[in-house]
């Protein structure tokens, strides 16, 4: 009887064993998306609306997605197009002002109000206000030289559809009309000029990503782990790659086997894609930059201001110093924010730690950052100079935008951190790359984002970017090129050269996104040099250091 006994209860610990062994084994996906950003659901929006059988499953180190770059308030909202950020728009040699840039930034921004409103008449996203609101776009400046730019900029701007509408004054009346906020108890003798455009927008990119992040698990196919830091990633023998997590609240460790590896991860991108191995990964590495804003939550103050208001760059500063006085729309209540001032950490991320800057350092890449710190010298120090800014510094430098500011009124925030990227060269040893760029292993099993401006409001267009990479035979397929047609109407093609489907574009995406009726678009504007929107745009962080 004890023999039968024993011979079922080692039957029943075998079978246990059995069960748990098989409970281990790797989960397998078609597609996992590390972080949980405005980046990863806007790929992984793409992806269902391309493949809607192909599993996804998500993993996020924080509690909850949007928490990190894509919060409302770790970002500056602008619905990055160039209509008001003057470094997209640099005077070459002979003075002459080059559009290009702002050409390929708008075009690319086009796709994105293209893109949400396909989602918008799809119930993916719901109630457009409460994620995009019409903010007209501006740039302000003073001084002779400056004033002879931004007219310069306005005229040049003339020749492209896609700036149609915006108007250049240097009447301080016209301009008290704009943004009486910014006149009051302004010296009457002094020069300003201003640009307008009433096509700007403020985006609240977290609300996108909750929206998205709730329609992906709305999926049976559709998994997404929180509270979950990847510790590894390694290739399988079939090529596919083995992502292994752990479970911050418990302690519990997973492993999923994924076709294709996407790392959304904002500033720890890098040592993920370090972790992968992948040859591409040893070309790059990271150099962080934060930033802080001033904050009113007054009522009575955000309402006499509706625009984003961008300056021009002190004399010698970098472009990341260009101060903007911006409307914000979060959690449905106006502020208004000034900045950046720029902040320095040996984090990656908000939520970072302090080891990262170190930690990404390899044999590979020293020599790149060593490089880069010897020709960024300006930049260091421009850095050392924010670091030492005391509160009079910053509410002085608000009162060249808002003279009748009261500091009561004001509070400092720390936005987002951000890490530009540093590439290696043959001919500099390393160079800073500012913008944002797409690193994908040679067969396309795994891809990474890494870089900063104009990020979110690029997300949809990089995103396609990444597709047209790492699934090129797929977008060659014509199913694929119907439903991409079908979400982007323009895809494949240059607004730009042509007025008429500029103006169809702005008469689609108003009417969804519930945005200010379009200007009219004189028909004699001729085109730039042509940029293909898919594109992912290469650009400087001035306009977004806390984006």
């Amino acid at each position: 009887m004890l023999k039968q006994m024993n011979k079922a209860l080692l039957g029943l610990a075998l079978s246990v064993g059995v069960m748990s062994a098989h409970a281990e084994e790797p989960k397998k996906v078609d597609v996992l998306l590390i972080g949980g950003g405005i980046m990863s659901t806007t790929l992984g929006v793409w992806i269902n609306e391309l493949e809607p059988q192909w599993t996804m499953e998500m993993v996020e180190r924080l509690d909850g997605v949007a928490l990190e770059s894509s919060n409302g308030w770790n970002n500056a909202g602008t619905g990055h197009s160039a209509l008001a950020e003057l470094n997209y728009t640099p005077e070459d040699k002979n003075g002459n002002v080059e559009i290009p840039k702002a050409v390929e930034i708008n075009e690319a921004f086009q796709i994105s109000r293209q893109f949400w409103s396909w989602q918008v008449k799809n119930g993916v996203l719901k109630n457009p206000r409460s994620f995009i609101n019409s903010t007209p776009h501006m740039s302000f400046v003073w001084g002779d030289d400056n004033i002879k730019f931004l007219k310069k900029r306005y005229e040049a701007l003339q020749a492209s559809p896609l700036f149609a509408g915006m108007q250049y004054s240097e009447d301080p009346a016209q301009i008290k009309q704009w943004v009486p906020l910014m006149m009051e108890g302004r010296d009457p003798a002094q020069k300003i000029a201003a640009t307008w455009s009433p096509l700007g927008t403020d985006v609240n990119f977290g609300e996108i990503t909750r929206q998205f992040a709730a329609h992906l698990q709305s999926k049976p196919n559709f998994a997404l782990k929180l509270s979950s830091e990847v510790q590894d990633i390694t290739r399988n023998d079939d090529g596919s790659w083995r992502v292994s997590y752990k479970n911050l609240k418990d302690g519990s460790k997973t492993e999923t086997d994924a076709k294709f590896v996407f790392i959304g991860a904002g500033g720890g991108a890098l040592h993920l894609l370090q972790k992968s191995g992948i040859p591409e990964a040893r070309e790059y590495a990271g150099f962080p930059v934060g930033g802080s804003f001033l904050v009113t939550e007054n009522p009575t103050i955000a309402q006499q201001h509706l625009a984003k208001a961008y300056g021009k760059a002190s004399v010698g500063a970098p472009p990341m110093s260009v101060p903007h006085l911006d409307t914000r729309v979060l959690d449905g209540k106006r502020v208004i924010l000034f900045g950046p001032f720029a902040t320095f950490s040996t984090k990656f991320l908000k939520e970072g730690s302090y080891f990262d800057l170190l930690t990404s350092t390899t044999t590979h890449n020293i020599w790149p950052m060593t490089k880069v710190g010897i020709e960024q010298y300006p930049l260091v120090e421009y850095l050392a100079g924010q670091l030492m800014l005391s509160d009079e510094d910053r509410f002085a430098a608000l009162k060249e935008y808002f003279p009748n500011a009261k500091s009561e009124d004001w509070r400092l925030w720390q936005a987002g951190q951000r890490v530009q990227i540093i590439k290696r060269d043959e001919e500099k040893g390393g160079v800073l790359k500012l913008g944002t760029e797409i690193v994908a292993a040679k067969d396309g099993s795994i891809a990474g984002l890494l870089g900063a401006s104009p990020g979110a409001s690029t997300a949809a267009p990089i995103m396609l970017s990444v597709l047209e990479k790492v699934f090129k035979d797929k977008v060659a397929t014509p199913a694929w090129q119907e439903k991409l047609h079908q979400i982007v109407p323009s895809y494949g093609t240059q607004l730009n050269g042509s007025p008429e489907r500029v103006a169809q574009e702005w008469a689609y995406t108003s009417d969804v996104l519930q945005l200010d009726t379009p200007p009219a678009i004189p028909h004699t504007a001729a085109p730039q040099t042509p940029v293909a929107p898919q594109a992912a745009p290469q650009s400087n962080p001035a306009a977004d250091m806390a984006l």
